[in-house]
C-alpha cells in the first residue's frame, strides 16, 4: 500500500497520457519491451489483438508475465512481426539505448508505432543498472538516428509535480517506527502530491518534467 501511495500521482499522470496516445496510435499485435509484470495489459487491451511481453531472465520483476525470453537488444522474432510497441521506463537501464531502439524498429512493420516513456529528472533506481536520463532533444536525436519518425514528444509534468514527487520519495526514508504505524508519512505524501498536481496546472514549467513520453513511427518505404 505504501509503495502505491508514495507514487500515486506520477503513475496516474503517466497512465492517463499512455491511454490517450494508445487510443490514437496502438493497434494489432503489440510487443511490450521490458514488460516486467505487464502492468499495462488491461489498459491496452481495447486497442490490441495480442500483447506480447518480452523480458530477460534476470528481470527484477519475475517471469510470470513474460511471453518471450529475450532482451531489448535481441527480440527473438523475425523482422516486421508487430504492429505496435511499448517501452516504458526501460531506456535509462540500458547501456546501449540506440541499439535497443534499432531492434524495436526492426520488429515493427512499416507504419508501425512505438510508445516510449523515459525519465528526465528522477532519482537513482534499480541500481546499479541505472545509466541515463533524457532531455527531449537527446531523445529525439536517438529515435531519429535509429530510423524512426517522431510523431510527438510530450512532457508529462512541470516543476511542481517533479519537485513534489521527489520530496515525497525523500520523506519515505523516514517511514519507520511510530510514523509508519500511524501512517503519518502516507498522509503527508498524499497532501503534497495533491498540492503539487494543483500547482502544476497553474504553473506548468515543462523544462522541469520528471518524464517524457514519445510516439514514433517506422517509416513506410
Amino acid at each position: 500500500m505504501a509503495k502505491q501511495l508514495k507514487n500515486l500521482l506520477v503513475y496516474r499522470i503517466h497512465d492517463q497520457a499512455l491511454r490517450r496516445l494508445a487510443e490514437r496510435h496502438v493497434r494489432g499485435r503489440l510487443v511490450d519491451i521490458g514488460c516486467g509484470t505487464k502492468p499495462y495489459r488491461e489498459l491496452l487491451a481495447p486497442y490490441v489483438t495480442e500483447h506480447v511481453g518480452v523480458d530477460h531472465a534476470g528481470s527484477l520483476h519475475g517471469q510470470d508475465q513474460v511471453d518471450l525470453a529475450g532482451t531489448a537488444y535481441a527480440i527473438p522474432v523475425p523482422d516486421e512481426t508487430f504492429d505496435s510497441a511499448l517501452c516504458t521506463a526501460v531506456l535509462e537501464h540500458l547501456e546501449e539505448p540506440e541499439r535497443a531502439i534499432r531492434e524495436c524498429c526492426r520488429v515493427l512493420r512499416p507504419g508501425g508505432v512505438a510508445i516510449y516513456s523515459v525519465p528526465f529528472i528522477w532519482h537513482l533506481h534499480e541500481q546499479p543498472r541505472d545509466f541515463f536520463r533524457y532531455s527531449c532533444f537527446g531523445l529525439r536525436y536517438l529515435l531519429e538516428k535509429a530510423g524512426f519518425e517522431v510523431v510527438e514528444i510530450k512532457a508529462l509534468s512541470g516543476f511542481w509535480v517533479t519537485f513534489g514527487q521527489l520530496f515525497v520519495y525523500n520523506l519515505y526514508r523516514l517511514n519507520h517506527g511510530p510514523l509508519r504505524w500511524l501512517r503519518v508519512i502516507d498522509a503527508v505524501g498524499l497532501v503534497i502530491q495533491g498540492g503539487s498536481y494543483l500547482l502544476d496546472r497553474v504553473d506548468r514549467t515543462e523544462q522541469w518534467t520528471w518524464m517524457y513520453m514519445a510516439v514514433v513511427r517506422r517509416p513506410v518505404r
